[in-house]
């Protein structure tokens, strides 16, 4: 006999899917964890889940992930801001799975799903931006264009196929249980700690606790407005100096020096050459020109009242957040490696 309430979670090996896991085991809500690979148990140790195979990218492994399904949480995506390809590998893999999962939820009678989206789904010609300033103008990074174009059609296809959708937007997520390879995120404050960004790009990021970001989307699910977008995100951004202060003080005995100051040519030049390293060894480089281009400088500021009113969503500090993120991957230094 099928559970009742039973929710599936794409991506559930990856940092936000498996927080959310655990966040629903914990509130008494029988979970099936969808994973592209069940060999990797590691990140199930001790979850009372069931685990299946399915790829966003193949229809038919999500109808059958599907099955007695009441609640989607659609988190499973390419989450990366570099790729030999990056159209192949990460916006036609985004465009496909958002379009494969709702077609999936159809065919098995899902109820509601939540889109996980991204900030990067917002226009930030406003500041502090908000859901109703509408999608992302800047058309320069293929994760960004499958960030704006795929929620976009996961509300259409949700629509066309009378399924209940409700989109959140994430920041920044770091914090919590992590496994290797850590997220683009999480692995800008390894980097911190490592004493591996020795140059300030005047970069800033909206930290989010990833707990808070689970929290939001069982929020979405049970409080969230069908065919509407909410923010989960801190209100304030953080630049990367500020973040390596709060190493700083944490553990002074790293020794850890604020990154140094050079002029934006010299800082386009370096990332020139990391990009040129990045076509040799197939690795992302840890700068491009085009992270430069679009994101020195820029302001992620939020307002986020309306997920606050609707769904109750109140996320810890940016400063708690970072606190906890580098204590945590300093205790797990060794297994995170």
């Amino acid at each position: 006999m099928a559970q009742q309430n039973l929710a599936l979670v794409t991506g559930a090996n990856g940092h936000l899917g498996n927080n959310l896991v655990r966040l629903l085991i914990e509130k008494g809500i029988p979970v099936r964890a969808s994973v592209r690979n069940s060999n990797n148990k590691a990140p199930f140790a001790g979850l009372n889940c069931e685990i299946i195979e399915a790829d966003i990218t193949d229809k038919s492994s999500l109808i059958k992930a599907f099955q007695d399904i009441e609640t989607v949480y659609a988190v499973g995506a390419a989450f990366k801001l570099w790729a030999k390809n990056p159209k192949k590998e990460i916006y036609d893999v985004n465009l496909e799975g958002t379009k494969n999962t709702i077609e999936a939820a159809a065919a098995t009678g899902v109820k509601r799903i939540v889109y996980v989206s991204s900030v990067a789904a917002l226009n930030y010609t406003t500041l502090p931006t908000k859901e109703a300033y509408g999608y992302n103008p800047d058309r320069r990074d293929m994760y960004y264009n499958s960030k704006n174009d795929g929620e976009k059609l996961a509300f259409e296809w949700a629509k066309k196929h009378q399924i209940e959708l409700v989109a959140v937007l994430p920041a920044a997520m770091i914090g919590a249980e992590a496994f290797a390879p850590l997220n683009v995120s999480y692995q800008v404050i390894n980097l911190i700690l490592q004493k591996q960004i020795p140059v300030e790009t005047n970069i800033t990021l909206n930290w989010v606790d990833v707990k808070d970001v689970a929290e939001g989307c069982y929020l979405a699910a049970t409080k969230g407005n069908d065919g509407e977008r909410y923010i989960l995100a801190n209100e304030k951004c953080t630049s990367i100096k500020e973040t390596t202060k709060i190493a700083q003080e944490l553990f002074p005995e790293l020794n850890i020096k604020l990154p140094l100051v050079v002029p934006r040519p010299l800082l386009f030049a370096i990332a020139g050459l990391m990009e040129l390293g990045s076509k040799i060894t197939g690795k992302a480089p840890l700068l491009s020109t085009k992270d430069v281009a679009m994101f020195s400088g820029l302001q992620q500021d939020f307002d986020i009242s309306k997920a606050r009113i609707e769904l109750g969503f109140n996320p810890k500090s940016p400063t708690q957040a970072v606190k906890e993120a580098m204590q945590y991957l300093r205790e797990n230094a060794e297994r995170l490696q």
